[in-house]
């Protein structure tokens, strides 16, 4: 299987990678699908995990933050509107295809698409660390 994206081709990804995930193995990749689009999973080990978010046209992100996962979003295609917490102030700014953000534990984000978006996220393997803060889809911690 070949993911394609932005016009770029990638390795394929061995669907022999297993993960652990509230004690079932899974292959990668899989999806997961999610209220404001889905989550294809396409690595997972116990030192990262990798993903593309399908963000659709209008749809956001819980307002969150990590206690341990540490991740980076780079914008694929598409064009999202980033919120995040900078000094204290929430921050808001558009980021298009080409740009990335380095969220740490701690820091207080949110993502939402201006148009339908992907894009790559790379991370530590806590996947269920997520406190939200607000959420459109009812699904507050």
């Amino acid at each position: 299987m070949w993911v394609v994206c932005s016009r770029v081709r990638y390795q394929p990804v061995l669907s022999h990678v297993k993960l652990l995930k509230r004690g079932i193995e899974m292959d990668t990749p899989y999806r997961v699908e999610k209220p404001w689009g889905y989550e294809l999973i396409w690595a997972a080990t116990d030192r990262y995990v990798g993903k593309i978010l399908h963000i659709d046209t209008g749809h956001l992100l819980s307002l969150q933050y990590h206690r341990q996962k540490d991740e980076t979003i780079h914008v694929l295609r598409g064009e999202i509107i980033f919120r995040v917490q900078e000094d204290g102030e929430m921050q808001e700014r558009r980021m298009t295809a080409g740009e990335s953000y380095h969220v740490a534990p701690g820091t207080i984000h949110q993502m939402e698409a201006v148009v339908d978006t992907d894009l790559l996220e790379v991370s530590t393997p806590e996947l269920d660390d997520v406190v939200r803060l607000e959420d459109r889809y009812g699904r507050v911690t």
